[in-house]
């Protein structure tokens, strides 16, 4: 997607080492009006502990599950490492660390652990020697000590809890599915929330005035949104041009991916706008900056992007990585050779009408797994992501198996059938995931999208729909009047109904 134009024809992988201890905690009493007081069971607690090391740091992911017989009402983990372990950032809880202890106190949106249930949270750390796992686990001051104890009589206040929430899972691939952590089969079902690829060219800051706070994903969650693909632009990451840029730009998409994974939803990283001047066959612009979509990835830059955005993200096993949004080499040679479009997709180099020398998917998927990141990988196919007529034979190499074919299907493609897709999507959906990135048409009604639905919906495969921005419906793919959800007409309105009734 062009930006605002019309459309063209950190829950952690539970991996590595793992530990679980048992604790109680005498639950605190509470003021309630004279006579009330209630028999409760004592709080018995058990902590999970996993570790996904890539070397010289990891993510570390805690889970407190709640084996009593009455809910939590406010935690505070403890626990503390032997080595240097030195901490980075944490989600899902305000973390902390004093010498060798580690401190996880619960966010306002988890404070309660309902009897029976569980909250998690996450951060990742560097280190240098060794890396032993803690085993000094403590919930509320009290140690783990793995019995559950007797019932006590305690008070407890009536006032209602806030609902637990959870953070988004840890994805990866097996098979045809897209799965979490535990195995289960997880959709990406969603939107996409435009403007990180094109407001820092354009005068219009980080988010073009959107806001992306927790109330933002809140109104999101409540059309069952839960994954956003959020496009990105090369120069503003690299600080090559733009304002914000460098690492300013960095910090605002680590903060809004840190957001949504805190909420529930995994972000989808996708690099949208990218560097290198062409002028050639359908060029949308001839400015050597990233300031429009072109046909590929340059070498210059895009391997740099990518070794340092999945620095940043690895041990975030939430996050995915959209690689390129929609290649075009097939057009930059006017469609005079598809084998050799289908190569430069894959190999990069010299690509015919192309003037930069090209990064392949196979170069960006190796600069992503030589940072130690085992994050699921999403790479497309030619003619802007809707041919995937080959992606089987050209798909990259992946070592770590994490590799989701994406997909676009707007009303003015060239797959834009049950038979097309039947054909195309289905035989590469039998193989690896298929993650349907945009899904849109150039009308406000909603009953192509519609069909594309259906038939995702049919082999259970997960799509994001462009766009989470309040646009206006004139033109076609736009869902929101405004940031608080308010469904445009009757596109947005058909979407949404739609989340709302599809089983995840």
């Amino acid at each position: 997607m062009l930006g605002r134009a019309r459309k063209r024809g950190t829950a952690l992988a539970a991996l590595g080492v793992t530990v679980a201890t048992a604790c109680t905690v005498l639950t605190a009493a509470a003021g309630l009006p004279t006579g009330e007081a209630n028999a409760a069971a004592a709080f018995a607690c058990k902590v999970d502990y996993s570790a996904n090391d890539w070397g010289s740091g990891f993510g570390a992911n805690v889970t407190i599950s709640n084996l009593s017989g009455s809910a939590a009402s406010g935690w505070t983990l403890t626990y503390s490492y032997a080595g240097n372990q030195t901490l980075q950032q944490g989600w899902s809880g305000v973390w902390s660390q004093s010498g060798k202890q580690i401190t996880v106190t619960n966010a306002s949106w988890n404070a309660t652990i309902p009897a029976g249930g569980s909250v998690s949270a996450g951060a990742n750390f560097s280190y240098s020697g060794s890396n032993a796992k803690p085993a000094d686990f403590a919930v509320n001051g009290a140690t783990c000590t793995g019995t559950n104890p007797p019932t006590t009589t305690t008070t407890t206040t009536t006032t209602g809890n806030p609902p637990v929430g959870g953070p988004a899972p840890a994805l990866r691939v097996s098979g045809n599915k897209l799965v979490t952590a535990a195995g289960e089969t997880y959709r990406l079902l969603g939107v996409n929330r435009a403007s990180g690829e094109f407001a820092c060219v354009q005068g219009k800051g980080m988010w073009d005035s959107g806001p992306v706070d927790k109330a933002s994903v809140d109104a999101m969650k409540a059309w069952n949104i839960r994954a956003v693909r959020i496009p990105l632009n090369e120069d503003c990451w690299l600080g090559l041009s733009g304002s914000p840029s460098g690492a300013a730009y960095q910090q605002a998409v680590k903060d809004y991916v840190n957001v949504l994974v805190a909420g529930g939803v995994n972000p989808i990283l996708d690099l949208h706008w990218t560097h290198g001047q062409y002028t050639g066959n359908i060029s949308a612009c001839s400015d050597v900056n990233a300031t429009c979509q072109k046909p590929m990835p340059s070498m210059q830059h895009t391997p740099t992007f990518w070794t340092q955005v999945a620095t940043a993200f690895k041990g975030n096993n939430a996050v995915v990585f959209d690689l390129f949004n929609e290649p075009w080499p097939d057009a930059s040679n006017n469609w005079s050779d598809m084998a050799a479009a289908w190569r430069c997709l894959r190999d990069g180099g010299t690509c015919t009408g192309i003037e930069y020398q090209v990064a392949g998917m196979q170069d960006l998927l190796d600069a992503v797994r030589a940072t130690g990141a085992t994050n699921v990988v999403m790479t497309g196919g030619l003619t802007w992501t809707n041919d995937l007529s080959q992606w089987l034979a050209y798909k990259p190499n992946d070592p770590t198996g994490n590799l989701m074919a994406s997909w676009h299907s707007y009303n003015f493609n060239g797959c834009v059938t049950v038979s097309c897709w039947d054909s195309q999507i289905g035989a590469v959906a039998a193989q690896v995931p298929v993650h349907a990135g945009e899904i849109g048409q150039d009308t406000c009604a909603h009953d192509y999208i519609d069909q594309v639905m259906t038939w995702l919906d049919s082999r259970r495969l997960g799509y994001t729909a462009w766009t989470w921005n309040p646009w206006g419906c004139s033109g076609g793919n736009v869902l929101i009047e405004d940031y608080n959800g308010t469904p445009t007409k009757t596109f947005g309105e058909g979407f949404r109904a739609h989340l709302l009734t599809v089983t995840p």
